[in-house]
């Protein structure tokens, strides 16, 4: 289910976080664990099984909604999403029902022949972030640029929500 952000937001990522990171409770639980039975087994396990142990520990990492700055000017939002690793063609965004999704998966493979052993790695992850658009936005007029693993989403305003603020003068009765 994608994580959802109602504009102007200055920062969220839908999860706590601990120390400005996403915090899971359970992947640290079994990170302790699994270092807690490394160093338990020392004298007793061999050293490739406790490689392999570590290997797929790193593997079954799963990509988290990426980091978002959005910002507010007299014209338009913008929306910044850091999105390193990942290429143009692996990002899609998309206006739909008065929300923007912005969607990216990540593939990559390794292979690592030596003369005593063979070593094959597959990473796949995904990610989805949904931002429900006020009515403020031209939704036909919004743009995307990526460039050094950085998307940048440019919501403009209406033309009346670009209009300065009437101030109404108060008088006392």
């Amino acid at each position: 289910m994608p994580t959802e952000t109602k504009l102007p937001v200055t920062k969220s990522s839908g999860a706590p976080t601990v120390a400005g990171e996403t915090w899971h409770p359970f992947e640290a639980l079994r990170g302790e664990i699994d270092r807690l039975f490394e160093d338990f087994g020392e004298g007793l396990w061999n050293r490739p099984f406790r490689s392999l142990a570590r290997l797929e520990r790193d593997v079954s990492k799963k990509l988290s909604a990426p980091a978002v700055d959005v910002t507010e000017s007299d014209k338009a939002y913008e929306i910044t999403a850091e999105l390193p690793g990942l290429d143009e063609k692996n990002i899609d965004v998309k206006v739909a029902n008065g929300g923007l999704t912005i969607k990216g998966e990540k593939k990559e493979e390794t292979e690592e022949k030596k003369k005593d052993y063979y070593v094959s790695e597959r990473r796949y992850g995904s990610f989805e972030r949904y931002f429900a658009l006020p009515d403020s936005v031209n939704s036909d007029k919004i743009e995307a640029t990526f460039k050094n693993g950085v998307l940048k989403v440019v919501l403009p305003k209406t033309e009346e929500a670009q209009k300065p603020a009437k101030t109404i003068s108060v008088k006392a009765v």
